[in-house]
């Protein structure tokens, strides 16, 4: 039986339930909040919320220092408003995605604390230890120069243990299979609540094992084929959406065969490249990279994006890339982070409504499931004066009233952008959805017709060429229908000429606006571009395709 692969045609809707709306004004946003922006969310035609880490927390790291996988932070509200909440999320069709965060725990969760206290307790062995310190103690920080080691002493137990991230995140060891078999009661207890799915956090670095002075060891993909095997058993159309930043030829494994482990992977190679592509102007590399990033299980989808909630990584480029990013999006230091990334929104680094609608228009026609971060619909801000990550981390801007309409307390989780032009007076919610000519109402109609445009969810696609550097064309072909998309990334106009090479190419239907195009004797499309404008064309009109009256 093939299950429902609903994730291949809808849009994921990233957002923190603490700084998304709070309902009883103690400054930080709750599941009540939650579901009364639900109506927002369906209006803008969200398919699926991602929802960051909500569980119980010391909060040192944004809730990704858990202390209880079972249950909902009481700031947040109590497990009934999570019910609630889903139960009315279910009402208006949307599906729910939670964080998994299980490569680590918090230093305060109770597994680790009998394992420090008791080298005979059953805990002790859940997470990885050495007697001495490995000689590797200072390598391999997931955030150099704020993370000091990836190893550190605990002085109760005498022993020294091991955390990618933070000294207080241990890291579990899941070369034990009860930590395994721990994690597949986690997930069958959330999908008992109704989520459709869950986004796993740091997938390459829980299904390492970690020998003390040797570095990484083995990978175990097995260990993501289980856990599927098993959510599948308990929720058949349920899906895992895997973070992993590694490269083309190592991304096969984390899929598996048939789509067995991740069914969507968020798709760093092709995000990195987009960003060099908007600085450079210069697609190739873009096209370089969906080309390398192609061949992936057929009931696999990648997961596309442009901003999240962590900053911009530009890792994988070279150096020359990076350096032009860097200058185009990123030219102070405040604005980079761990010298790989930049750590700012995505409409204060383009700087300009006409190349933020062209990064909106190229992720929403790249093949593979788009992944929307909240207050990006509407053009959010930064503020630069908070610390690392939490610079893109402020709470959503719904009115111009103070708090942005966000929470009625005087000191909220995080400081709501009010000064400048990113401010919640002059950027928010409200003002946007009675302005015909907003970012929100656009992003609105931009959503409605990615969902009615199947062919970039699950048909084949191919790239045209154009014969222009700056230009970047895909059709794609699915159950006898073919759509074409154009994207300009240049800051001047172009004029290019493609040939679709199939049948009924002869006729373009534009699907935003009322024009065609007809081709030539020679079978070519004379295609005009403004400067940082996109395209979409039905070939032939297609079954899909609103006929004009006659």
């Amino acid at each position: 039986m093939i299950p429902d692969l609903w994730y291949k045609n809808t849009v994921v809707y990233s957002l923190d339930v603490e700084t998304f709306l709070d309902s009883d004004g103690d400054g930080i946003g709750d599941f009540e909040g939650l579901m009364r922006r639900l109506d927002y969310l369906e209006s803008l035609g969200i398919g699926a919320v991602w929802l960051a880490p909500f569980y119980p927390s010391p909060d040192a790291d944004d809730g990704y220092d858990v202390t209880d996988y079972y249950g909902v932070d009481p700031r947040f509200g109590s497990g009934g408003a999570f019910v609630e909440f889903m139960h009315q999320a279910e009402g208006r069709g949307i599906r729910v995605i939670v964080d998994l965060v299980v490569n680590h725990t918090s230093s305060q969760h109770r597994w680790f604390q009998a394992a420090r206290r008791n080298p005979d307790s059953l805990y002790r062995d859940w997470y990885i230890w050495s007697e001495k310190r490995p000689k590797d103690w200072n390598s391999g920080m997931v955030f150099p120069g704020v993370q000091r080691s990836t190893w550190s002493k605990d002085e109760v137990a005498g022993l020294w243990y091991y955390h990618r991230f933070y000294d207080f995140q241990p890291d579990l060891n899941f070369d034990n299979p009860a930590v395994r078999e721990e994690v597949r009661r986690i997930v069958g207890y959330w999908i008992q609540q109704g989520v459709a799915g869950f986004r796993v956090d740091a997938v390459p670095f829980f299904i390492e094992s970690t020998i003390p002075g040797a570095g990484q060891g083995e990978l175990h993909y097995e260990y993501l084929y289980e856990l599927q095997r098993f959510m599948r058993w308990r929720r058949g159309d349920a899906i895992l959406l895997g973070e992993a930043n590694v490269t083309p030829k190592e991304t096969l494994p984390y899929f598996g065969p048939s789509a067995d482990g991740l069914q969507l992977m968020f798709n760093f190679w092709v995000n990195q490249h987009l960003f060099y592509a908007l600085a450079s102007a210069d697609v190739a590399p873009l096209a370089g990279a969906l080309k390398a990033t192609r061949r992936i299980p057929p009931m696999a989808q990648w997961a596309h994006f442009l901003r999240n909630h962590d900053e911009l990584d530009l890792g994988r480029l070279t150096e020359e890339q990076r350096a032009q990013v860097y200058a185009r999006f990123g030219p102070d230091p405040e604005m980079q982070l761990y010298d790989r990334g930049i750590r700012r929104r995505l409409a204060p680094m383009l700087g300009n409504r006409r190349q933020l609608e062209l990064a909106y228009n190229v992720l929403f026609s790249l093949p593979g499931t788009p992944v929307l971060r909240y207050g990006d619909e509407i053009g959010m801000g930064d503020d630069l004066s908070l610390p690392e990550r939490a610079a893109v981390r402020t709470p959503m801007q719904w009115t111009d009233e103070p708090n942005g309409g966000f929470s009625a307390a005087e000191r909220t989780v995080y400081p709501v952008i009010a000064e400048g032009v990113y401010g919640a007076w002059r950027v928010n919610v409200e003002a946007q959805r009675r302005d015909p000519t907003s970012l929100l109402n656009w992003m609105t109609r931009l959503i409605r017709v990615r969902k009615e445009c199947p062919e970039i969810g699950w048909g084949d696609w191919t790239l045209l060429a154009t014969g222009c550097p700056q230009v970047l064309a895909i059709r794609y072909d699915y159950r006898g229908n073919s759509l074409i998309v154009l994207h300009n990334f240049d800051e001047h106009a172009h004029e290019v000429r493609i040939q679709p090479r199939i049948a009924n190419d002869g006729r373009l239907v534009d699907v935003f606006e009322m024009e065609e195009s007809i081709a030539d004797a020679k079978g070519r499309h004379r295609i005009a571009l403004d400067a940082y404008a996109s395209r979409w064309y039905r070939v032939g009109g297609g079954n899909y395709a609103f006929q004009r009256a006659t």
